[in-house]
């Protein structure tokens, strides 16, 4: 994903959990959160983590890598949406155009958005599934 910055800080007061097993591509992810105004970003580095952290910390949305060891992506989402039915969850992926809308839905995942993306699609993506409005810069 391409690190675009975006000035407007729409996340602010916000968590979200970052769930990918490079480690690289998590701290980037959590930067453009951050970026963003989000509060808190926690990270994890396979699915069983994942669930753990975001037990204690009750993230506002969660990022899920699809591949990753111990805990894929699809079940990671599948424990967390019954752990947290509201609470959006994306699964980020290479293979996006491959997985079937079929089997993300029955994951339980709000959207599928490929890694090969500008990151901040990833961030309209997550204040789009949290409900939250563009805000704009008044002068």
């Amino acid at each position: 994903m391409k690190l675009e910055t975006d000035i407007r800080k729409r996340g602010t007061g916000k968590s979200v959990l970052v769930v990918d097993d490079n480690a690289s591509m998590r701290k980037t992810i959590a930067a453009a959160f951050l970026s963003n105004g989000f509060a808190t970003c926690a990270e994890a580095e396979n699915g069983r983590e994942g669930i753990e952290v975001a037990k204690q910390l009750k993230p506002d949305v969660i990022s899920l890598d699809l591949s990753m060891p111990i805990m894929n992506g699809l079940e990671a989402a599948s424990e967390l949406r019954r752990i947290f039915p509201n609470t959006p969850i994306i699964l980020l992926t290479l293979y996006a155009d491959a997985l079937s809308n079929s089997i993300a839905s029955n994951a339980c995942v709000s959207f599928v958005l490929s890694k090969t993306v500008p990151i901040n699609a990833l961030l309209e993506k997550a204040h789009e599934l949290m409900g939250d409005k563009p805000k704009f810069l008044t002068t």
